[in-house]
């Protein structure tokens, strides 16, 4: 409850946190080879989920090709799984992918003899060969990332298909990992990737930022997309972890992203806090008993969120992801469940309700009043017609519901209500959590 939603703290303006390669120096060399073909696979894996966004940005924005584009940065890992256990890792991993992805665009345009007008744009950015052949990455405009995500969630594209093409362009996941995110098959998922890329060419949809007085509507296509990869990610529906942190760190990396690119965007900061401050709770939520153990909070995330948070206020005024950033630093303030000021997060709740008209915003309120006046008066909130009926089949209504019923000491409603919640349920944590509430007022 409360949009409770993984991974480690996002620092604006710098790299993500340990991703083990080197910044700066020469390569490798001598008793560090066999650490490096021995880790090299592992490596490079991180290094595409981290670095193929930017390098096929780079590349759509000339060719305006996104399969040719990907196929080029695929082939540029490739080479690398080849020559890096042997020369060692690039000062710069980023660069040299980008420029090996780019010459293998160059090489396929010119073996199919196609495209000339973008084989010279491509080759412009050709930088001149080192001494020891070691690619060096062209120009980079920092905006191409930027375009990559506009495009990608263009509203014109199905909200699934924006997803799933910013995970799969920006985020680095593979067809079969999206696929499963989407509980679909991973067929499904190649096709539905297909008919977007389709969907963006038939429809010369640009790629580009929009225009000032498009920026609202589409910002907010952009942001929606983001926090739907995040919350697939934080309470995944089908997987055995409660948290799928890679899913849920690729939504953060791509919101810091987003944030550094349109640092006066209060939405785009309040989501960047809110995923933080959220996912700073990770290690706590993934208790099996359902407890959260508010010393597990990660402090470091929570500073983060909490300065995003205060420049976001600062903005203007607050959005819906400003909103729900305020509340989540609300829960991060209090020192316990006992401490934290409910009331405020009620008072919150209604904004948002007024701002983001939902019942799932109307169940959040309806838990906090709960908390801060007593379980009879969040059920009376849960119980009015209109919310129950919207309600009616989504799981945590009923977990939310059944936890009410069991602290206001009212045991038979209670298990039905837990009954409903495990009917819903297809998380394998989720469910066992229930089974224990179950047994224990058994």
């Amino acid at each position: 409850m409360g949009g409770e939603d993984p991974r480690r703290a996002v620092r604006l303006g710098r790299d993500p946190p340990g991703d083990g390669l080197r910044r700066g120096g020469e390569h490798r060399r001598g008793s560090d080879r066999a650490v490096e073909l021995e880790a090299s696979p592992e490596l490079v894996d991180r290094l595409f989920r981290h670095e193929s966004g930017r390098a096929i940005a780079s590349l759509i924005r000339v060719l305006g090709d996104f399969d040719l584009a990907e196929d080029a940065v695929q082939e540029a890992f490739i080479v690398a799984i080849q020559v890096w256990p042997e020369r060692g890792i690039p000062d710069n991993p980023g660069a040299w992918i980008t420029t090996t992805a780019r010459n293998k665009a160059i090489d396929r345009l010119r073996r199919e003899r196609r495209g000339t007008e973008k084989l010279e744009e491509v080759q412009v950015l050709e930088p001149p060969s080192t001494e020891d052949d070691e690619p060096e990455e062209p120009p980079v405009i920092p905006d191409d990332r930027l375009r990559l995500i506009f495009t990608c969630c263009h509203p014109a594209l199905a909200p699934e298909a924006r997803v799933a093409l910013t995970l799969r362009t920006l985020g680095g996941l593979s067809t079969p990992e999206i696929a499963r995110a989407f509980l679909v098959s991973e067929p499904t998922m190649a096709q539905r990737l297909v008919r977007a890329r389709r969907k963006i060419k038939a429809a010369n949809i640009p790629y580009e930022v929009p225009s000032d007085h498009d920026l609202p509507d589409r910002l907010q296509s952009v942001l929606a997309s983001l926090y739907l990869i995040f919350n697939e990610g934080y309470l995944a529906t089908s997987d055995e972890a409660l948290v799928r942190r890679e899913i849920a760190g690729e939504a953060i990396r791509l919101g810091g992203t987003l944030a550094r690119l349109m640092p006066d965007e209060s939405e785009a900061l309040g989501l960047l806090a809110l995923m933080l401050l959220q996912d700073s709770r990770r290690e706590a939520r993934i208790d099996d008993a359902g407890e959260q153990d508010r010393s597990l909070w990660d402090r470091r995330e929570i500073e983060t969120g909490l300065g995003l948070f205060e420049r976001a206020s600062r903005l203007g005024p607050a959005g819906p992801y400003v909103l729900q950033a305020a509340i989540a630093a609300e829960h991060a303030r209090g020192a316990s469940a006992p401490e934290t000021d409910w009331a405020r997060i009620a008072s919150l709740y209604g904004l948002l309700a007024r701002a983001q008209p939902s019942p799932v915003i109307e169940l959040n309120r309806a838990a906090a009043v709960a908390m801060a006046e007593g379980p009879e008066r969040g059920l009376e909130l849960m119980d009015e017609p209109a919310l129950a009926e919207a309600l009616d089949g989504y799981g945590p209504f009923w977990s939310a519901r059944a936890d009410l019923l069991r602290r206001a000491g009212r045991a038979n409603q209670a298990i039905r209500a837990y009954e409903r919640a495990l009917e819903l349920s297809t998380n394998p944590v989720e469910r066992r959590f229930l089974e224990s509430r179950l047994a224990e007022i058994a």
